[in-house]
């Protein structure tokens, strides 16, 4: 059994990571957040230690160690986007490896500093990037690389989640902590169609506001054009219909790829591959990082040939 502490106890997320420890046969020893809504923690973990305050956490993470007792051997991060990086390093140097929600970082270039911290410490850094463990993407890999080494698809990539006024006044409203839409809602699907069909070639953004993005990415192997939209206006008439608050399709010559369903465990399947060592590390969370940065800070450019059917709404 592996020991476990866990940063942003309160956060969305959470939960997910919490399951996972329990349902791999785990134990979570401490937990931090600054706000105390962690009712949450009795259907897990209800003897696990929880505090509000990053000093307390860690002085009672040093105090296991000191008394003999087995330290936490991980270290999940939930908390927002722009302290990845930093609670990262701090797991490395506390001893533990760092299992941590999307994205490892904000900028590139904090890869190779994290690499170098991996180094130092003998320790590793696990990035949750569950899409590729998905059924319907590992086959859709599969059929990709068994088919021509030349063929390019094209690909329409349209993600549609609304959000109320709460998004826009938290940290993920705030480009400098969140990385903005693209970074904060669209980093699992330019990291597993970059993943299926290989590197970038060209990056064109549409448009990248406070809850609307569009753009087209040129893959070595796939025409992406993409939108992605917290607003719930762009949510599809069909959709608002049945109650539901999310729209998810990737269409690949004009074949729709099914994977709206089959997300609820696959937290726990990507615990499972980092207990065995067969994590997402570091690396490879590179090329996605490096899209969402470029999408961020890139100019927009006018609507031409290849640009998402509904750009034309927001541009």
């Amino acid at each position: 059994m592996k020991t476990f502490g866990i940063i942003g106890v309160a956060g969305f997320v959470a939960p997910r990571h919490l399951q996972a420890i329990r349902d791999t046969g785990n134990t979570l020893v401490a937990a931090l957040d600054k706000f105390d809504s962690v009712g949450i923690m009795d259907s897990y973990f209800p003897k696990a230690q929880f505090f509000t305050e990053f000093e307390a956490f860690d002085q009672c993470l040093d105090q296991l160690s000191r008394s003999g007792q087995q330290g936490p051997d991980y270290i999940s991060i939930c908390s927002p986007n722009y302290l990845h990086e930093a609670h990262c390093g701090y797991a490395l140097r506390r001893g533990a490896d760092a299992i941590c929600e999307k994205p490892l970082a904000l900028d590139p270039s904090s890869i190779d500093a994290l690499a170098e911290l991996e180094t130092q410490n003998g320790r590793r850094i696990w990035n949750i990037l569950q899409s590729r463990l998905h059924p319907s993407i590992v086959n859709l890999r599969e059929e990709v690389q068994q088919g021509p080494k030349d063929k390019v698809y094209d690909i329409d990539l349209t993600y549609l989640t609304s959000r109320g006024n709460w998004y826009f006044t938290s940290w993920k409203g705030e480009p400098a902590k969140s990385g903005g839409i693209a970074t904060n809602i669209g980093i699992h699907f330019f990291d597993m169609l970059s993943w299926i069909f290989g590197p970038v070639q060209q990056n064109i953004v549409h448009h990248h506001g406070q809850d609307t993005a569009a753009g087209y990415l040129e893959l070595s192997q796939a025409r992406v054009r993409w939108f992605l939209s917290v607003n719930a206006d762009h949510l599809p008439e069909h959709i608002k219909a049945k109650g539901q608050h999310f729209f998810r399709s990737i269409q690949i010559d004009n074949r729709e790829v099914e994977f709206s369903h089959g997300f609820k465990d696959l937290h726990t399947v990507s615990y499972e591959e980092i207990l065995k060592g067969r994590g997402i590390g570091i690396e490879e969370t590179r090329q996605a990082i490096e899209i969402v940065h470029e999408i961020r800070n890139k100019e927009t450019t006018r609507l031409k040939e290849d640009y998402h059917p509904m750009a034309r709404t927001v541009v």
